[in-house]
């Protein structure tokens, strides 16, 4: 399988340091609000990312975090916590918005049918082990103390700028990290932050250096080596934590243990809305909830994330939802077909079912070849719809459906037959269409859209698919 890595600015095959084994980390959300749909198309890319390791028959070993403590609003280390933040804007402790908000992301990987990572760790359960990270980068020299918190001296590492391509002499002058006066340098970061004198906060603990809270960048290194090992495979994460956040994870870990951090990384492009970065300031925050609550499918906001590659700068528009919601359909009414077969197919496919799979494994392992595949998978259902299938084919197609499911995760195989009922209002609609009852026709059409059943009147026969697949969060 070749992936982009960053590292190198090249696309390279993944070389696994133990296979079939291969280890994945991934930064995961902040939870102190809803997430938006810029980070589910980085979450979606990641977990294609896992299904596509699968199906080249390795085995990963995936490791997800959870930010529920040290994020500060700035990448100068200054200002205030977002979970603090959050704590505040709804009149909670800082750990009632951790629990929902991280409720509420793991609904959200449901609902999009993302697999589970092996393991989804918090910052505050390993408080212990960001402070022996610490330690043990104090003991090599690599940290001083100022009145604010613990600090790594980004000098003692002389690759740091590299892995960013960073020109840090430009960066002060363009501000990308703004002066603390007690800093050495701009660049410098926190690895534990003091509790402001006289103030008590929902989250702080006791450490070597004073009471107070990791850093944002710590907890990623200590939790990924504890536990994938002191050198990954694959590190993901978004393409904006390059310059800060991986750049120091990287920094960090590699002082600590002299050792390579990770051997390929993996990053997904910016998504933006009417031309705009998304950001809660300017209200374009588009929640899953607020894609739900509009009608659309969790399965069409993952087949609109698809339709892009993961390295491309991708744009978010209500229209674009709606040709995915759209594009879902058809796929859908060409699962459906596996309950209405025909008797006599009327032409033939230039694939075969049992093909389809293939083709699609070796997209995906093409550096995640999304935007080919889907391309390749409307030409099957295309074609499928028009020819429809007959009944020894059945097997074959429920087999291609949920090798499609194991690499897309688009719940296509989860189409169920429709009741006896439903069928006879099909059998009254097609009845009344010949005798060029449109009124009656639409009326039926009506009524099984509103059971959440949509038609498709293709050339050979109706062909009925699901409008909705329903699913059941862990959490209520």
């Amino acid at each position: 399988m070749q992936l982009y890595n960053t590292l190198t600015r090249k696309i390279e095959e993944v070389e696994p340091i133990d296979p079939p084994k291969v280890t994945v980390y991934t930064c995961g959300p902040t939870v102190y609000d809803y997430a938006h749909v810029g980070h589910w198309f980085n979450y979606v890319r990641m977990d294609t990312l896992i299904r596509a390791l699968l199906s080249q028959g390795l085995k990963p070993n995936w490791v997800m975090n959870v930010t529920d403590v040290g994020h500060l609003v700035s990448d100068a280390d200054e200002g205030e916590d977002k979970l603090q933040k959050g704590a505040r804007r709804e009149g909670k402790t800082a750990w009632e918005i951790a629990d929902f908000y991280t409720k509420d992301f793991l609904d959200g990987m449901k609902a999009l049918n993302m697999l589970k990572p092996g393991h989804i760790v918090k910052a505050t359960d390993h408080i212990a082990d960001q402070i022996a990270l610490i330690k043990r980068l104090e003991a090599k020299g690599f940290t001083y103390v100022i009145d604010d918190g613990v600090y790594y001296d980004t000098h003692k590492f002389r690759h740091y700028a590299d892995f960013a391509q960073l020109d840090l002499d430009d960066q002060q002058i363009t501000e990308r990290i703004k002066p603390n006066p007690q800093k050495r340098r701009p660049e410098d970061f926190a690895l534990w932050k003091f509790s402001p004198k006289g103030e008590q906060r929902d989250m702080e603990w006791d450490s070597p250096w004073g009471k107070g809270f990791p850093g944002w960048h710590i907890e990623c290194s200590a939790m990924s080596m504890k536990y994938l090992g002191e050198t990954l495979d694959i590190h993901t994460g978004g393409i904006d934590h390059i310059p800060v956040h991986h750049t120091n994870e990287i920094a960090q870990s590699e002082a600590a243990t002299g050792k390579a951090f990770a051997h390929y990384w993996m990053h997904s492009n910016h998504v933006t809305v009417d031309g705009r970065k998304i950001s809660k300031s300017l209200g374009n925050g588009i929640s899953l909830q607020e894609i739900i609550a509009k009608g659309f499918s969790p399965e069409a906001l993952r087949l609109y994330v698809l339709e892009s590659h993961y390295r491309s700068h991708s744009i978010f528009s209500w229209n674009g939802l709606q040709a995915a919601q759209n594009r879902l359909n058809d796929l859908r009414a060409m699962a459906a077909l596996r309950w209405q077969p025909r008797q006599v197919t009327h032409d033939s496919t230039t694939f075969a079912l049992e093909e389809v799979s293939g083709v699609i494994t070796a997209l995906l392992a093409d550096d995640l070849n999304t935007p080919q595949t889907l391309a390749f998978l409307s030409q099957v259902s295309t074609q499928l719809l028009a020819v429809h299938i007959e009944k020894d084919m059945v097997d074959h197609l429920e087999i291609m459906l949920k090798a499609i499911d194991g690499l897309l995760g688009l719940r296509l195989s989860m189409v169920k037959d429709i009741s006896p009922k439903q069928k006879a209002l099909l059998h009254q609609r097609e009845a009344a269409r010949t005798k060029q009852d449109w009124k009656l026709s639409d009326k039926i059409r009506d009524q099984l859209k509103f059971q959440g059943i949509g038609l498709n009147d293709a050339a050979h026969g109706v062909i009925w698919y699901p409008l909705w697949l329903s699913y059941k969060p862990d959490h209520q």
